[in-house]
């Protein structure tokens, strides 16, 4: 995999530490749309925390997804936020979830530097109708079904490299299949929180790393790397939705880690950004052609092109259409809608 010199995050998290103690700061609100990494100081686990606001409302800005759709969504975004934090790689990482029930395709995408953008494919009559909608509401395999899998692409633009992992769905919940997902394919014990709303969607990932070092013989029996791992796993498992959602990362690691010595690291910021722009509509006109374009014109007054990930309409008239294929550029003020 390729490496486009030290992640931006890693290099803050080396360069300016900020330490974390236990309940410190836990008044604080959660900061906009960030991520940020700990660690328990000695001992051979890390973990980071995400938590997005604007970033999560703007990403849906031109679509409307039902609530147990788009909360699916809000987590997977997290977690492609999580995945891309654990690595160092210049590029795009794709998180891609496909099922056989309502949601057939779920793909979010995060770049080395927190840019994110995702889309959902469902069947929309069906979830909107009462029939088949289970007693309890909509759950995580009530959507995707009984078989499906997670894949995850590693794609670092710089050398052209590429890496793909496949696991199996598992379990009843998001969380549990990437925890599958980090078991199988990077051999990394790792548990996951997530939580998502219309407003703000948040996660908690951490991960006990190969141990590099014999443990003292004479380390007390509550400082052993299993007992703080077991301990971290619990303080995890115990968050409830509406504390990622709400808490700052000070808090968070409070209630769930606040018996252990940890380190916290500088935020790195996440914001939402789609590919599309009026530039890449326009030379998809181009490449479409100039009497197609105009037969569409005629037809309907306008030709309007939506982003299949954010859904943004890009819309040219007739005099756009002239300008597109009379110049090399849109020019301002056209019917491009924005």
């Amino acid at each position: 995999m390729g490496v486009c010199g030290p992640h931006p995050a890693a290099m803050k998290y080396m360069t300016q530490p900020e330490n974390a103690r236990s309940g410190a700061g836990a008044s604080q609100a959660p900061g906009g749309d960030q991520v940020r990494r700990f660690l328990i100081e000695n001992q051979p686990v890390r973990g980071h925390w995400v938590h997005l606001g604007p970033a999560w409302r703007d990403l849906r800005a031109h679509q409307e997804y039902p609530a147990p759709i788009r909360d699916l969504l809000g987590e997977a975004v997290v977690s492609s936020v999580l995945l891309a934090a654990t690595l160092k790689f210049c590029g795009t990482l794709t998180l891609q979830f496909e099922g056989n029930g309502l949601l057939r395709l779920l793909i979010a995408q995060c770049t080395h530097d927190f840019g994110v953008r995702a889309v959902a494919r469902f069947d929309a009559q069906a979830l909107q109708g009462s029939i088949g909608k289970p007693a309890g509401g909509w759950t995580f395999r009530s959507l995707v079904g009984d078989a499906g899998r997670v894949i995850v692409t590693i794609e670092a633009g710089e050398r052209d490299l590429r890496y793909q992992g496949v696991v199996p769905l598992a379990g009843e919940s998001l969380p549990d299949s990437l925890e599958a997902y980090f078991t199988s394919s990077e051999q990394l014990p790792t548990r996951v929180r997530l939580a998502a709303g219309e407003r703000e969607a948040a996660g908690l990932l951490i991960q006990k790393l190969p141990e590099t070092q014999d443990v003292d013989e004479g380390q007390d029996e509550a400082d052993s790397v299993s007992s703080v791992w077991q301990r971290a796993q619990l303080g995890v498992a115990a968050l409830g939705p509406q504390e990622l959602l709400d808490g700052s990362i000070e808090a968070v690691l409070a209630a769930s880690l606040g018996r252990e010595d940890l380190r916290l690291f500088k935020a790195a910021p996440v914001r939402s950004e789609c590919r599309c722009s009026p530039e890449r509509v326009s030379e998809l006109l181009r490449a479409i052609g100039q009497a197609e374009v105009s037969d569409v014109i005629r037809e309907q007054g306008s030709v309007t092109v939506t982003c299949e990930f954010c859904q943004r309409p890009y819309r040219f008239t007739a005099s756009d259409a002239e300008v597109l294929f009379g110049s090399d550029t849109v020019p301002p003020g056209s019917g491009a809608l924005h």
